[in-house]
């Protein structure tokens, strides 16, 4: 039986990138209908009816989702209650969902792959967003949401997603990569870098790990945190200026959502762990205080950056816009999907419904098919 989702009618649009602007503006009038394409054509993912039709029994058959959540990253608890609330949003006439943590449920999921037609999954961090997960899956047969092996892991790791940012013109920060157990000067790199640094794990999310730092001494205790998370660490110049971020759906087209203002509380000096997931701890405004060629411009490096490391259906790009100019901070391929998450409010000012854009992450996973055994 082939699965499929049915338009109602379809639009020819053709390939490219284009951006989304808030629900209510004059543009967002003329591109309310946010487009999925299929086949080479599109359809608008807000009308997709049932998932299946067996012809041959004449009924409509579910697709059977595995809702992939929990893990054993330090971003375990925000990857359940990212679960949570996918599985919520996911309309039960449509979808057969079942829910895998794994940790806990590693062989019931390997067990059930040949009765599952999807993944959806919400992990975050190590052993998850890094392409272990889409690597099992990959083996297992089973189509996923979001990027491949290889995409995964370069978003994940920030010193070979800067390289990729680099090679495609983007602005990154200056930095200086530091290995545990190997010999490094602070005067050197302050010399270098400037008195204000950050100093994060290469390969960690959600800010774990990250300091900022405008002192040697500071700077001394930041690189003795990001050890105890990761043996390769980036020390970065700080950037001052207004932090933004930028979702991006689709895959041969593109689309970024609006823009992203991300405010951090009195409290915090930047947008850290605890500012991330401490309820009202910090201001997230959609669309951002910005310039429209702000915006445009920042959509625009969204888009590069989710090019650059190949990334699929999803992902969302931290920057920060200093002195005028935006630079890319780092992509990340599973954003958190909370309903208080920054991609469902992107989506929100956009039109759409938590439940639309779980329906439109899905509808692209669709159009790829599956993905031969081997290929990113």
């Amino acid at each position: 039986m082939i699965f499929s989702f049915i338009p109602i009618a379809l639009s020819m649009k053709p390939c490219g990138a284009r951006v989304s602007m808030p629900a209510g503006s004059e543009t967002a009038g003329k591109e309310k209908n946010l487009l999925v394409l299929v086949h080479g054509g599109s359809y608008d993912s807000r009308i997709l009816r049932e998932t299946s039709f067996d012809k041959e029994k004449g009924d409509v058959k579910r697709l059977r989702v595995a809702v992939i959540a929990g893990g054993v990253s330090g971003e375990r608890e925000v990857s359940m209650k990212s679960g949570d609330a996918v599985e919520r949003a996911l309309d039960p006439k449509k979808y057969e969902v079942k829910r895998y943590d794994p940790r806990d449920h590693l062989s019931l999921l390997l067990k059930n792959s040949g009765n599952t037609d999807l993944a959806l999954i919400l992990l975050h961090g190590r052993y998850g967003e890094d392409g272990s997960m889409q690597g099992l899956l990959d083996l297992l047969g089973i189509p996923y949401v979001g990027s491949g092996i290889l995409g995964s892991a370069m978003a994940m790791n920030k010193r070979v997603a800067k390289s990729m940012f680099r090679a495609q013109g983007l602005l990154v920060a200056d930095d200086v990569l530091l290995n545990r157990g190997e010999p490094y000067s602070s005067e050197q790199i302050l010399k270098g870098l400037g008195s204000s640094t950050v100093v994060k794990p290469a390969s960690e999310g959600s800010s774990i790990g990250v300091t900022i730092c405008h002192s040697e001494e500071e700077l001394l205790k930041g690189i003795d945190t990001a050890f105890r998370h990761d043996h390769e660490i980036l020390v970065e110049r700080f950037l001052d200026g207004k932090e933004i971020t930028c979702c991006v759906l689709g895959n041969k087209s593109l689309e970024a959502l609006p823009v992203i203002e991300i405010v951090p509380g009195p409290k915090y000096s930047f947008f850290d762990y605890q500012a991330k997931y401490t309820p009202g701890a910090t201001s997230e405004r959609c669309p951002a205080r910005i310039s429209r060629a702000q915006t445009e411009k920042a959509q625009s490096c969204a888009i590069r950056a989710h090019r650059a490391l190949q990334c699929r259906d999803w992902s969302r790009t931290d920057m920060i816009l200093n002195k005028g100019k935006v630079y890319v901070l780092e992509t990340n391929t599973i954003p958190g999907m909370t309903e208080t998450s920054l991609v469902p409010l992107a989506a929100r000012t956009a039109g759409m419904t938590f439940s639309q854009l779980v329906d439109r992450l899905i509808g692209l996973c669709l159009e790829r098919g599956k993905t031969p055994l081997g290929k990113v």
